[in-house]
Parts: C-alpha cells; structure tokens; sequence
C-alpha cells in the first residue's frame, strides 16, 4: 500500500489481509473451534499488530464489520472506537456472532462503551448461544480492565452468573465460569463472594453447574491466587 497505515480504508485493510493469508492457517484454526467459514487464515499475531499501524477508526471499523469476513471482523473489534460506536450498532454486531473468537474480541470493545452494562443485561437474557456468551465475556473482560467501577458493581453480578450456570451450551457455560473466576480475582473483596458461589455450584445437582463451581473453585483457592490478591492489596 502506498498510503500511510493510518489513512487505509477497509477495502485497503481487506485487500491486505487477502494477499497474507493461508488455508494452512484455517485448518489450524479450525482445531481449536473457530468458524473459518469466511476466514482468510490470518493468527492474532498478524491482526494486532496490523490494527495498531492502522489505528482507530469508527466508520472504517463499520465498513470492515459488514464485509463479513472473520479477520476484518476482528480488526473492526480491534480499532473500533467504543466512544463512537451506538448501542443499535452493538445489538447488529452481535446478531451477526457465529463465533467464540469474534465473541471474545469484541467483547473486549464493548465493555469500554458507556451503556456496557445495559448490553450485559440484554445479552445475558437472549436465549442465542454467543449472544449470551457474549454478556459473561464481557463481565469476565470488565473485571480486568474497569479498574475505575466500584467492586460493588462485579458483587451485584454473581446472581447472574449463578442464574445462568445451568446453561450447558459449551460457549456459554465456559464464558460464565470465565466470568465467575474473573471477579473473584479482581480483589479480596470480591475473592470471598465469588469463592462462595463456586463452592455453591460445585455442590450443585446439575453438572454443568458443578462443572463451572469446581473449575472455579480450583483456580480461587489455588495459593499463587491468593498471593497475587495480597500482593494488590498492599
């Protein structure tokens, strides 16, 4: 490309990735359960760094979006401006979610829009599998980065978490325990309610409820966990 990174339009950005990705690269992919239905074979470790040359870009991220093509749909989730982006443009976005990973990454944009927490109600009570995953990885992302929320915030949310924990869909059950042992790791604070929930559903009658308590369960009470929270604190 002639121009700058920076000025590159989302035709620019997938005509690059078209000319850099390898059908090898799909069916590696594939292995660990992404959709390569639309996929031009492209690792994270290509995309990321592309999305910080190209920078942030609000239109660019919504043309890239609705070319429909998984790495360019990770690259919209990658420079999205969360600012910018409208509630009615996330509900879009994630009417279009056919996959764990596209998921993940925007969820990672969603949480630093200032409506995240309306989206994390909505999302978790619509019955479509990756939208709902979508509201437990957003929980699981705001527990790392919203340092500034009060943990009050994250505490209010593990009735959601425990009212969804019967949910056996793999690509949900797995984000509510992500979820689940997120918060318990952003303080001490939050470490004792969380651990208390997944005591909770460890001893559940249901198993996919016991399965996400006992995984939880084994990474809140491992000591290195402890340690990092004590460490934190002082």
């Amino acid at each position: 490309m002639s121009l700058p990174a920076p000025n590159w339009t989302a035709q620019d950005i997938v005509a690059h990735l078209r000319s850099i990705g390898t059908m090898e690269n799909c069916t590696g992919m594939a292995r660990f359960g992404i959709n390569t239905a639309t996929a031009l074979g492209i690792g994270n470790a290509d995309l990321r760094p592309l999305a910080r040359k190209v920078k942030r870009n609000h239109e660019r991220a919504l043309a890239l979006w609705d070319s429909g093509i998984r790495e360019a749909r990770l690259m919209a989730a990658f420079t999205g401006e969360p600012k910018k982006i409208g509630i009615e443009e996330c509900r879009r976005w994630a009417g279009d979610f056919d996959s764990w990973e596209i998921v993940d990454a925007v969820s990672d944009l969603f949480v630093d829009t200032p409506f995240w927490r309306q989206l994390v109600e909505e999302f978790a009570a619509d019955e479509r599998e990756f939208v709902r995953r979508t509201a437990f990885a957003m929980l699981a992302w705001a527990a790392v980065h919203l340092k500034k929320e009060p943990d009050t915030i994250f505490q209010g949310y593990l009735p959601l978490i425990e009212s969804h924990s019967r949910d056996e869909r793999n690509f949900v059950r797995k984000a509510v325990n992500w979820a689940l042992r997120q918060i318990g790791k952003r303080s001490m604070s939050l470490h004792g309610p969380a651990l208390a929930l997944a005591n909770r559903l460890a001893n559940s009658t249901d198993k996919t409820a016991r399965w996400i308590g006992k995984d939880a369960v084994k990474e809140l009470s491992h000591a290195k966990t402890h340690e990092r929270l004590v460490a934190r604190k002082i």
